[in-house]
């Protein structure tokens, strides 16, 4: 540790003038990272509808229409016209019309009037557009360019074209308005107006690192895009404020500064290390989510924390060196109150405080498991202008693609039937229900067997009047592949919105237990390392569960949905981060209570805790407002408002509940702790509450006019003075 302090010491402006220039290439390299808009990209590779999609690529070249296109006054010539046109358009895989499914030659007043009213009804078309992966934007963009203002658009691409447009922009707008707010809160919690400045200036080259080292892996979702840059700096900031305050401690006993950063990072690494590695292995637990999402994410939040982990004990303590003159020069009193009530009430009422918190963690644990669940991106662009007139004039159009064996086609027909009786099925459409099981192949025209046969699969069309998420949907998703596969075995795929949302469904569910067991686990083991102790990780990881819980039981009592990718995601980031919190408590109130009784080390550990857990709390909280108040996506919104809830419910257990705990715990912790060596009734008071010892006391050290004695005093500031100076606190 002396070497490598010494190094970065000895060599600041070198290393300040290359975590400079590596923040500069990393800002280039952004630019050249992929950003993935679809979330159906994130499903297990074995998942049936992944299989499904890749099949229906390979074996009919084509993809699902995942774009609606409605123009009202149009004639057939002009609606041949139009579609002609948008299947010019680069990333336009397919056009389906009426002319597909109909003979537009023929009078359509003799033809099937409800086949002819899902494409074309009081004079208004409606095209079905396949729009290939990562074109969405640019389709939709030609699209508008190309038919006006007039044309409306729906579906799940137009939903990721808007996240496309809007998730870059959003992203600089959560921070243009996250950092002033930052500013605010460390100003606050500071001494010095500039040192907030560098703060995020060092963690801010941290995150562009962090973004730009994303070129080794080519691409990563919107999601990540994000928030991951905004929790990275919510989460690391903590860092920078306990190495800071540790070199303002050691400035006042040390000759130098050089000598005192030394000290200090010495003094401060092993909680910064702990603090780093909870978030980390919280984080590491998202990379065994099967839906990759969660992967995504974690390798970007634990990168991104390592990071910033390097450069807080690197960048920043060479830039604190290099710029102190001008720290000294900008010192302002601290702003903080004292939080001595605090502290007071938390001792005090410890037991009416862990029964009212115990009864209510209790009530919301139940309440959190009986949640209504969103597992898409609970997007709320279903209800927009163009969605609802699509509907109204040509009703709910859910699409599911299955894909069966060929050769069989009276299976394919009795599996047609049978799927036509189902509760909310609208139509059936196959080679067998278009031209029969009795007509071969050979004699009907290759565009419209091509439509339904591939070399090796048979193609249907289900279309229902659901929505694309609900539990009525999903039923009947199921009900669709078990019938299938009672004609086919394991061998038919489908595919299709509601498909991939159960299938992801199904996979974040069977993710929970995996990244709850294993956040909880890694956490348990950097805890019992940590305090030594094997009571003390139950403690602390049963605090910040039970505001889990609190936080996650909203939903359940205003009767609104939660996102489950949100709640697998904030419960991991919540129990990784905002455990700090209580490691910072504990910590203070078990070298407090080696030294004075159980109570009054706990009112003084929760007065001394509370700022800083405070601002590192606020910061975390506006971090996730923030993202909540800018973004239009509902699932980064939903995910904001998580975080920002998830940052402000653990302050307020580890301020109340956790003390109630560690009180109540008292006796048992020297029995489930190696060398706890706590303070007992009795012994010889040699404590260092702000009282010096009596023998220190009795006599004035005298000290000659014009000397300088460097004197290491208590917390209780005024008391020692006044012991030093006999009184005359003037001197």
């Amino acid at each position: 540790m002396e070497r490598f302090t010494e190094s970065i010491v000895k060599h600041k402006k070198g290393i300040v003038l290359i975590a400079l220039i590596l923040t500069l290439i990393s800002a280039l390299c952004f630019f050249q990272v992929g950003i993935n808009y679809n979330m159906t990209d994130y499903l297990p590779a074995d998942a049936n509808s992944t299989i499904a999609l890749n099949t229906l690529k390979n074996e009919f070249g084509e993809a699902i229409p995942n774009c609606n296109v409605l123009m009202e006054n149009v004639s057939i010539e002009e609606g041949m016209t139009l579609k002609s046109q948008i299947e010019g358009i680069d990333g336009v895989e397919k056009v389906n019309w009426l002319d597909d499914v109909v003979d537009i030659h023929v009078p359509l007043e003799t033809q099937d009037q409800a086949m002819v009213d899902d494409y074309y009804k009081d004079g208004d078309v409606l095209f079905s557009v396949a729009i290939a992966d990562g074109k969405e934007q640019a389709v939709t963009d030609q699209i508008q360019s190309l038919l006006g203002d007039k044309v409306m658009m729906s579906g799940p691409a137009v939903e990721q074209a808007d996240a496309q447009r809007m998730a870059s922009s959003q992203s600089i707008k959560a921070i243009c308005l996250l950092g002033p707010l930052i500013i605010l809160i460390l100003i606050l919690a500071t001494t010095s107006w500039i040192e907030p400045f560098i703060y995020l200036t060092v963690m801010g080259a941290a995150v562009l690192l962090n973004l730009g080292t994303e070129i080794f892996r080519g691409e990563i979702s919107y999601v990540t895009l994000a928030v991951v840059p905004i929790l990275q700096m919510a989460v690391s900031l903590d860092y920078a404020v306990i190495l800071s305050t540790s070199f303002a401690a050691r400035r006042k006993t040390e000759e130098n500064d050089t000598k005192a950063m030394k000290l200090a990072m010495k003094d401060s690494t092993a909680t910064i290390v702990a603090s780093a590695f909870t978030a980390i292995f919280g984080f590491m637990a998202l990379i065994a989510m099967n839906f990759k999402i969660g992967p995504d994410m974690g390798i970007s939040l634990v990168k991104g924390v390592t990071l910033s982990l390097v450069f807080c004990l690197t960048f920043l303590p060479a830039m604190i060196l290099l710029l102190n003159k001008w720290i000294d020069k900008t010192r302002h009193k601290s702003f903080l109150p004292s939080f001595k009530k605090v502290g007071k009430l938390a001792v005090k009422r410890h037991i009416p405080i862990f029964l009212i918190i115990a009864i209510v963690s209790f009530f919301c644990y139940m309440g959190q498991s009986e949640n209504q669940f969103i597992y898409g991106s609970g997007d709320t662009s279903g209800h927009s202008i163009a969605t609802q007139t699509i509907d109204e004039k040509f009703g709910v159009d859910n699409v599911l693609v299955l894909l069966v064996p060929k050769g069989d086609s009276t299976k394919e027909m009795l599996l047609a039937d049978d799927i036509k009786k189902m509760d909310y099925v609208s139509k059936v459409t196959s080679y067998t229900t278009e031209i029969g099981n009795k007509i071969p192949e050979t004699v009907v025209p290759d565009i419209v067997t091509d439509n339904f046969y591939s070399d090796n699969y048979a193609r249907m069309f289900i279309y229902s009047d659901l929505p694309d998420e609900s539990s009525e949907s999903f039923d009947l998703v199921k009900n669709i592949r078990e019938d299938a596969a009672t004609y086919y075995g394991d061998k038919t795929l489908s595919c299709g919105q509601s498909a991939n949302l159960y299938d992801m469904k199904n996979t974040v569910e069977s993710d929970n237990k995996v990244v709850s067991v294993l956040t909880i686990l890694s956490i348990f083991i950097i805890l019992a390392v940590m305090f030594r102790s094997w009571l003390i990780p139950i403690l602390l990881i049963l605090t910040i569960k039970c505001a889990i819980w609190i936080n996650m039981a909203v939903p359940y009592f205003t009767g609104s949905s939660l996102i489950y990718i949100g709640f697998l995601v904030v419960s991991a980031l919540q129990m990784g981060a905002t455990i700090d919190y209580a490691i910072l408590l504990t910590d203070h109130y078990m070298k407090n209570r080696k030294q004075m009784s159980a109570k009054k080390a706990m009112e003084k550990s929760v007065t001394d805790v509370i700022p800083a857990i405070l601002v590192s709390a606020a910061i975390l909280a506006f971090a996730g407002f923030s993202l909540a108040l800018v973004s239009t996506n509902a699932m980064v919104s939903a995910l904001g408002v998580l975080i920002g809830r998830g940052a402000l419910i653990p302050l307020v257990l580890v301020s109340l509940f956790l003390p109630a705990l560690l009180l109540i715990s008292d006796k048992l912790i020297p029995l489930t702790t190696w060398k706890s060596d706590f303070y007992q009734s009795g012994e010889k008071d040699n404590r260092q509450d702000g009282q010096l010892k009596k023998k220190e006391k009795k006599e004035r050290i005298p000290v000659l006019s014009g000397e300088t004695m460097l004197v290491n005093i208590g917390d209780d500031v005024d008391d020692s003075v006044s012991w030093i100076t006999g009184g005359n606190n003037n001197e």
